[in-house]
């Protein structure tokens, strides 16, 4: 058994806050002066900023809606609703003392089509940056008389969004803001029937907007204004991205009219919009809930490493800040979590459309919260999950607006060990393991007998097998219109490597804490798994590793990423031997400035492009397609055949730190063509991929400060 002192969780979080002389500053990120004059570029870079509870603002920098998730608010309400669009947009513009008026976002379909002859102009933009995570326009207005800088924020944990214009100069200005909307579930079309009716009532400083059978949207106005009644609807709104996905592209708001504010020199003006009662938009001020806001933000950098106080690690402890969640949705599971006097935490897969998935939740822990110093977070979020464990299974995934899981997966089950060996690790305290060593003896049995999906271990070789008609498993899971893309049906080569390394994990969770009889046999089974491995894996032809073994059709020679687990992990199945061989091919394979191809150029499925309609992306997901978060396992495999080259680890990230200020500005894609220029495509801000780059970025900068300090000695 081991030292008991290891065993109880500590009454507060692991890391000590670490003071230095000089606190790290938040940080910035510019767009340059020729994107901020390219109407394109403008659209092409989104912002998103989050709530802790799943919801979001956000949109173009040019303030153009071209999805159907953005939103000015888009609010996490309890289920069955789900994540709603509350505030689709704020159509605003300014009109200097001579009464000439300016455009400070630009709305297809809504403002004038630049370059007409009745066109509204469009304000001068002098400055677009992400301030510690948090978008600010800065616009010059009047002949340059007046500057306005515009932010947008969200409180922590509340549905709401506040947006803050500041104005300085000589002269006063006169904001015009009017709300569009259209109440609908984030994943409804946009061509969803706009409500007939939405009652509008205002009230002194409060205005409310409500539809039957939701909850009604309050705004709060801080500054003197008017409100100019012109109810109306604007029709035939394109939404250029869900065209370009193929679906439906053409939708309606309504707007209850204009709200005329006038600003002085100096002086700030605020729009708080909210699905919260009044009382909670009214406990602050729009000032004093940016104050707030940004010193969580600099407390979250504090509290992580001191690799991670500036430049892009500091950003990305911002990013991942985004996908750490309070799932409100979920009230059961939150009133059970209460009676224990725990929290449920879970992590948000990507914006904008995914929810919490199991695996993704599990691979990105590490980097989300390990790194960061959310110790305690990240032990909610393992004890959140190992309540849902359903047939020696944990979810794949929870529909939005939905108490219950869907658990068709084969390794998010596996990737829980290994976060819970990461979290255990990395905090030395173990009483999460003694906790759940009866559920983690129940997940492995589960699977040695066989369990939900065609999962099971074969007795004769010992290795996991999965696959069902109908049914994709693996993290390789496009399916469209019944068609699975990349079935992987048989033996997966990264299923069995997680395989091994929770075999190992369990017998020797069984040995310090558990039944001696069960580590003896967990370790035997371990055993056996790694010699099958070695003897059935192998492509003698290729020099690396099948990509599925004892399939419908045979083994499956494609070169894929999935073989680097058998070395990465920390207890790796594949022979050492072959792991330079392994780790040279997928480099010079699959390696690209911006994460891992998912399948190797040449082969006849590989697609260069993840464009187009659903069917079309769903074919390229997984065949070439770049994902950022294997760059992760590549690194850690590397730096295991080549421990000293932190060099070439480090210059693997360099493509994707540059990625930062673009697409998603702050954050990381989710997947990348396959081809330069490697396009950013899919979800603006993924977990597992802002996760596995700040992981890597943190383990090579401390295994670089290390080396200097045994230089110096």
């Amino acid at each position: 058994m081991a030292n008991s002192s290891r065993v109880s969780d500590p009454p507060r979080a692991v890391r000590r806050l670490v003071r230095t002389p000089h606190p790290p500053q938040l940080p910035v990120y510019r767009l340059s002066a020729e994107e901020r004059r390219d109407l394109h570029a403008l659209v092409d870079h989104e912002w998103i900023v989050t709530n802790g509870m799943g919801g979001y603002s956000s949109s173009t920098v040019a303030g153009i809606v071209t999805r159907r998730y953005h939103g000015l608010l888009v609010a996490a309400l309890q289920n069955p609703l789900g994540r709603m669009v509350m505030l689709n947009t704020l159509l605003d513009s300014a009109e200097d003392a001579s009464g000439r008026r300016v455009l400070l976002s630009l709305e297809p379909g809504v403002g004038a089509t630049p370059g007409a002859k009745d066109a509204v102009p469009i304000a001068q933009l002098t400055e677009f940056r992400l301030d510690g995570g948090l978008p600010v326009w800065r616009y010059e207005v009047g002949g340059g008389k007046t500057t306005i800088e515009k932010r947008v924020f969200m409180p922590y944990r509340q549905n709401t969004v506040i947006v803050l214009y500041r104005v300085s100069g000589d002269a006063p200005v006169t904001l015009h803001l009017t709300p569009a909307v259209h109440f609908r579930g984030y994943e409804a079309s946009v061509s969803e029937v706009l409500p007939e009716h939405y009652a509008f009532s205002t009230e002194g400083e409060l205005l409310r907007l409500a539809a039957e059978g939701l909850p009604p949207l309050q705004m709060r106005v801080e500054g003197s204004f008017a409100f100019i009644e012109n109810p109306r609807r604007y029709e035939q709104i394109g939404y250029a991205v869900e065209e370009a996905r193929g679906y439906e592209f053409h939708g309606s708001l309504w707007s209850p009219g204009t709200l005329a504010l006038a600003v002085a020199p100096g002086s700030s003006v605020a729009l708080i919009a909210s699905s919260e009662d009044p009382s909670v938009m009214q406990s602050m001020s729009a000032e004093e809930a940016l104050g707030v806001e940004v010193e969580r933000k600099r407390r979250l950098i504090e509290s992580a490493p001191p690799e991670a106080h500036s430049g892009a690690a500091a950003q990305l402890v911002i990013a991942a800040d985004q996908f750490i969640i309070r799932p409100v949705g979920r009230v059961r599971d939150t009133i059970r979590a209460a009676a224990l006097g725990d929290e449920v935490r879970t992590i948000i897969a990507g914006y904008h459309w995914f929810t919490d998935w199991g695996r993704d939740t599990m691979i990105s822990l590490e980097g989300l919260t390990l790194s960061t110093g959310r110790h305690r977070e990240a032990g909610f979020i393992l004890r959140t999950f190992a309540q849902y464990v359903r047939d020696g299974l944990i979810p794949n995934h929870f529909p939005d607006g939905s108490d219950e899981g869907l658990y068709h997966t084969a390794d998010a089950t596996l990737w829980f060990f290994h976060a819970l060996e990461r979290y255990s690790e990395t905090t030395n305290y173990w009483s999460l393991v003694v906790h759940v060593l009866p559920v983690l003896r129940a997940m492995v049995e589960a699977h040695l007998r066989g369990t939900r999906f065609g999962i099971g271990v074969d007795p004769a070789d010992g290795l996991l097998r999965q696959g069902a008609d109908g049914y994709q498993l693996t993290w390789m899971d496009a399916k469209v219109d019944g068609w699975v893309v990349t079935p992987r049906r048989g033996k997966a080569v990264e299923i069995n490597a997680l395989w091994y390394n929770a075999l190992v994990l369990l017998s020797r969770w069984e040995r310090d804490f558990g039944d001696q009889h069960n580590w003896k046999k967990y370790g035997e089974a371990a055993a056996l798994v790694r010699e099958s491995f070695n003897e059935k894996f192998w492509f003698e032809e290729g020099r690396y590793l099948y990509d599925v073994i004892d399939g419908p059709e045979g083994n499956d020679p494609a070169l894929r990423p999935n073989q680097v687990l058998a070395i990465s992990l920390p207890n790796p199945v594949l022979d050492e031997e072959h792991w330079p061989e392994v780790v040279q091919i997928v480099r010079e394979r699959l390696l690209t400035p911006v994460g891992l191809r998912s399948l190797a150029p040449g082969h006849p499925d590989y697609k260069a492009r993840y464009f187009g309609d659903l069917r079309t992306r769903d074919a390229a997901y997984h065949q070439g397609t770049v994902w950022a978060w294997l760059i992760g396992p590549f690194i850690d495999a590397w730096l295991k055949v080549h421990p000293e080259d932190h060099t070439s680890a480090r210059g693997f990230l360099d493509g994707l730190i540059t990625h930062l200020p673009e697409f998603g500005v702050g954050s990381i894609a989710e997947i990348f063509d396959a081809e330069a220029p490697y396009t950013p495509r899919g979800c603006i801000a993924q977990a597992w991929s802002v996760g596995e780059v700040l992981r890597c970025l943190l383990k090579i900068n401390s295994a670089e400060k290390s080396s200097e300090l045994q230089e110096s000695d």
